[in-house]
C-alpha cells in the first residue's frame, strides 16, 4: 500500500507525537519511582514483597480525590456588573477552598465549550465534595453546574 506523501507525513507526526506522549509518561512515571524509592523512609522489607502482576494495580499506592466537572449552568447573565461580581465570588471560593487544603487543583478548559472546568478535591467523602461545591457562588447563582466523580489517582503524582 502507497501513501500520498501527505498522508505519509500526517502518519509519521500523529506516531511521533504518540511517541513522545508515551515517552514523557514513561520518564515521569520512573522519576516519580526513583524519587520515592530515594526519599522513602519505609523498610526495605516491602522491597521483598510479591511482584505486581502485569497490569495489577498497587491499591497501597492510589488515593481516592473526587473531580467535580464545571459546566455552563442555565443562567447565564448579561450584565457585566453581576457577571464579575460572581466572577470574584467564585474565584474567592476556590481560594478559600485551596488555603483549606480541600482543592488540589482547579482551572478553567480554554475551549469557550458547555465544559467550563475542573476542581479536584483531596476531602474525605463525595458529600463533602457535594458541600463545597453547592456553596460555590457561581453555581449559586447557576451560572455553573457542577457533575461530581470519585476519581482515583496515584500518591504522589503532580503535573510538572
Amino acid at each position: 500500500m502507497r501513501l500520498h506523501p501527505t498522508e505519509m507525513k500526517k502518519l509519521l507526526q500523529t506516531t511521533g507525537i504518540a511517541l513522545a506522549f508515551g515517552l514523557c509518561f514513561s520518564l515521569s512515571t520512573q522519576a516519580q519511582s526513583s524519587a520515592k524509592a530515594a526519599t522513602s523512609k519505609k523498610p526495605a522489607a516491602k522491597a521483598l514483597a510479591a511482584p505486581q502482576q502485569q497490569g495489577e494495580m498497587d491499591m497501597s499506592q492510589m488515593k481516592t480525590y473526587y473531580m467535580a466537572l464545571l459546566k455552563k449552568g442555565p443562567y447565564q447573565p448579561t450584565d457585566t456588573a453581576e457577571i464579575n461580581s460572581i466572577q470574584r465570588g467564585h474565584m474567592a471560593h476556590i481560594q478559600k477552598m485551596a488555603a483549606d487544603g480541600k482543592l488540589v487543583m482547579a482551572g478553567p478548559f480554554l475551549d469557550n465549550g458547555d465544559l467550563r472546568g475542573v476542581f479536584i478535591f483531596d476531602v474525605a467523602s463525595l458529600e463533602e465534595a457535594k458541600a463545597l461545591t453547592e456553596a460555590d457562588p457561581a453555581v449559586k447563582a447557576g451560572k455553573l453546574i457542577m457533575e461530581l466523580h470519585p476519581w482515583m489517582s496515584q500518591r504522589g503524582t503532580k503535573l510538572p
